[in-house]
């Protein structure tokens, strides 16, 4: 029995097992609800099958939170509701609370529920992953192109020696890693984070971090592989990320900038013309 499961025995009554949040709801001892659940939520709708049923559950609730459908204080529906309406199982429905409970929109109760916190704000999310549709991949990496260019000079400003043989160092992993035939995605976004860190300021990795490598979509163009043909592309890469770790090396904060926004630009115009000739979307 795990530490969790030692918890939730000791906060329980004799002979019942706290198995989610609302699970203590139904025992004598437990208010009942002021009003009843709302019954036009979108939350309380079935789910498209197969993926990402979590996701489309976090966007459900919450919509149904920022509209203000569910206002602050509000009880959310049980999970024996939400199942029974959703069609997912009990897995989607903690993993989508969790993911609420992360953006502070909603806070939890041991044995009551889980309820709309009362300073709601809309989250930023950017949900997008190695199999979503290149189209959303090409917007995430225009929308990462201003905070780089900006990272690149800051990076050639204030970047200390240390900072810049690590820059120079996750090219040189970029360029051993095409060398072996590989893509090179996890070396080219750690060259891009690398970058960040070099401006001293923290939020510019945390940023990237959160996109996540995916904006980088050579799998979603190329596949898991990387024949001949790419490898010119590879080089194009490589020389432009070369630009921008001379003009890093020279503390020279336009050229750097300059150089990321050539290089983010025209892989933007790369990558749509490899999906344009191989008919992906």
């Amino acid at each position: 029995m795990s530490a969790t499961d030692d918890r939730r025995r000791l906060l329980a009554p004799p002979g019942f097992v706290i198995r989610s949040y609302d699970d203590l709801t139904a025992q004598p001892d437990v208010k009942p609800l002021p009003k009843p659940t709302p019954k036009n939520l979108a939350l309380l709708q079935p789910l498209d099958a197969p993926g990402r049923l979590s996701a489309q559950l976090v966007a459900r609730l919450t919509a149904d939170i920022t509209s203000g459908k569910l206002a602050p204080g509000a009880r959310l529906p049980t999970e024996q509701e939400m199942i029974a309406a959703t069609g997912v199982s009990r897995t989607v429905i903690r993993e989508a609370v969790a993911a609420l409970r992360a953006d502070r929109l909603v806070v939890t109760r041991q044995g009551v529920g889980a309820f709309v916190a009362e300073q709601v704000r809309r989250p930023f999310r950017v949900d997008f992953d190695e199999h979503s549709p290149l189209r959303e991949v090409l917007n995430v990496m225009e929308l990462r192109t201003g905070a780089e260019i900006e990272a690149a000079g800051l990076a050639a400003e204030r970047a200390s020696p240390a900072q810049v043989k690590k820059v120079a160092g996750r090219y040189d992993a970029i360029q051993a890693a095409i060398e072996r035939g590989e893509l090179a995605v996890d070396q080219d976004f750690a060259f891009h984070c690398e970058i960040g860190d070099a401006t001293g300021n923290p939020q510019f990795r945390r940023f990237l971090e959160y996109l996540g490598r995916f904006i980088i979509p050579r799998r979603t163009v190329w596949g898991s592989s990387a024949p001949a043909a790419n490898r010119a592309h590879l080089e194009l890469f490589q020389r432009e990320h070369k630009d921008i770790l001379r003009a890093i090396e020279a503390h020279a904060p336009q050229a750097a900038r300059a150089a990321m926004q050539r290089h983010l630009l025209n892989s933007r115009a790369r990558y749509e013309k490899i999906a344009a000739e191989r008919g992906i979307k």
